[in-house]
């Protein structure tokens, strides 16, 4: 009796994991169902409205100088631009953006450098702050990761001829894709969400999300939807939901590219998936029920259901992953041809969905997309080897754990002779690499397990849980100490004062 009691319980896990990814499929039925319904520019402002940029910045001592010329090199008016630059560092950053921002001033832009002493509401907190005194009608976000494209405000800002329209978001193009096996990875799934997610939600009329940056809001669609809120890690997602509650129509610009760079260092990359991951749930819990109960159309309810709720399914992979072995032996004591024709097609359709999906992004965004196929085992092995960490995110959202907004280090890496190994910024490794390496040794033996009982079938779907668990583990314990490495050779020759002064020179 507990035999099938466990099965049944592993079987829910399975096959909700299943939905998740089967999801996965819809999303490009809708892209290319939904083609024809790509944002077609019908009329243009006669004027050019006002527009101010904010630019909020925490401790981005290697980047900011970039961000802030690269906004004042905007095709755009002098006259009708102002930007914020909304700083809460804690670090020389400081007298970095200070010093630009002098500078810039001297040469006749409208720059605002506002420092706040404290980082109530983080990121969120920064952008309402700034809004009390931001001259524009229209309000432009970019994240110290970015670099503004010059004509982004003459490809983006006539789509508000609409007067109902609240936002227009820009895609997300990468300046370090090359720069390793990770990067390489990371763009291809960020090219998931961006190329067929972003553009099959809009498209076909339900609801999608601003990402934080790259956009531009209209000033009153974020005030009549109660401003930023920050008690969400993701303000971005939560201010989209509620504006588009409220009858804003957004817009989503698949071709127009906004350069971004990606994370380098492993364990940055996993702390951002984290805060992405834990807000999309707090986001879930507080306003799914207010969509559910609205008179929106069924299938903007539902796909806002699969959207907000969709990094549950970490949670769910890594529940499957510890049940693989007692499943295993479950089943041999039932017989195992009965795995086969359960476990398998289950598996075989979730694995060949998500990677259909990841080769209809690249096939709609690159010509070269054939030769970005290699990668898609270790996406895979990646997406659940941050099983671990983003369940941690989903539980602590959850249960109603407060944690601080971390920022993700950036390095200015844009090319492949740049480095980041001995900069100031390192991103932390916790205790959970400890159980990401044991569910690898665990893999290890699944496979072992599967093998010496002829079940081989069952050992592709298990190389790719061990290569995925290692990997991550691995990288960020090598990362760590080869990062702790050049740090202490190179504080013999550096002092935080010099580097300051050598970063501003630059």
């Amino acid at each position: 009796m507990l035999l099938y009691l466990f099965l049944a319980v592993y079987f829910c896990i399975l096959i909700t994991v299943f939905i998740y990814s089967s999801h996965r499929y819809y999303m490009v039925y809708l892209y290319y169902k939904h083609r024809k319904n790509q944002p077609k520019l019908k009329d243009k402002l006669q004027e050019l409205p006002r527009i101010t940029i904010q630019l909020p910045i925490f401790n981005e001592m290697y980047v900011v100088r970039r961000l802030i010329k690269s906004a004042c090199e905007v095709d755009y008016p002098k006259e009708l631009l102002d930007i914020q630059v909304l700083d809460d560092s804690t670090d020389e950053t400081k007298t970095v953006a200070q010093e630009c921002v002098d500078q810039l001033k001297e040469e006749g832009f409208d720059v605002d450098y506002i420092h706040r002493e404290n980082r109530e509401g983080f990121k969120g907190g920064a952008l309402q702050n700034g809004l009390k005194t931001a001259k524009g009608e229209f309000i432009a976000v970019f994240d110290a990761d970015f670099v503004p494209q010059k004509d982004i405000f003459q490809k983006t800002v006539h789509y508000f001829a609409d007067k109902s329209v609240g936002m227009v978001q820009t895609r997300w193009s990468y300046l370090n894709r090359k720069y390793s096996f990770l990067t390489k990875i990371q763009a291809i799934m960020l090219d998931g969400h961006f190329v067929i997610e972003h553009a099959a939600r809009n498209w076909s009329g339900r609801f999608f999300n601003f990402n934080g940056t790259a956009g531009i809001w209209r000033k009153q669609a974020i005030e009549t939807a109660g401003g930023w809120q920050h008690d969400t890690l993701t303000e971005d997602l939560d201010l989209s939901y509620r504006s588009q509650l409220k009858g804003w129509k957004f817009i989503y610009l698949k071709d127009e590219l906004s350069p971004s760079e990606i994370p380098v260092e492993i364990n940055g990359f996993k702390s951002q998936q984290n805060r992405w991951a834990k807000g999309s749930i707090q986001t879930a819990k507080k306003l799914l029920p207010q969509i559910l109960k609205s008179d929106l159309p069924f299938k903007v309810k539902v796909e806002a259901f699969f959207h907000l709720t969709n990094n549950v399914s970490y949670l769910l992979m890594l529940l499957l992953s510890v049940l693989i072995y007692p499943s295993m032996v479950a089943r041999i004591n039932i017989g195992w041809f009965q795995m086969i024709v359960t476990d398998v097609p289950f598996l075989l359709f979730a694995t060949v969905g998500i990677s259909f999906f990841y080769i209809c992004s690249q096939k709609e965004a690159y010509k070269d997309w054939k030769s970005r196929l290699l990668y898609l085992p270790m996406l895979m092995s990646l997406g659940i080897g941050l099983s671990v960490n983003n369940s941690k995110a989903v539980l602590e959202a959850l249960f109603n754990r407060e944690t601080e907004f971390k920022r993700t280090p950036k390095y200015k890496i844009e090319e492949k002779k740049d480095r980041w190994l001995g900069k100031k910024y390192k991103g932390e490794m916790n205790v959970l690499v400890i159980i990401e390496l044991l569910l690898g040794i665990y893999f290890s033996f699944n496979i072992y397990f599967a093998y010496i009982n002829k079940i081989y079938v069952s050992i592709p779907f298990l190389m790719i849980f061990q290569m995925g668990y290692f990997y991550v583990a691995f990288l960020s314990i090598f990362q760590v100490i080869l990062g702790g490495m050049a740090s202490n050779r190179l504080f013999r020759f550096f002092s935080s004062k010099r580097e300051a002064e050598d970063v501003i020179a630059a």
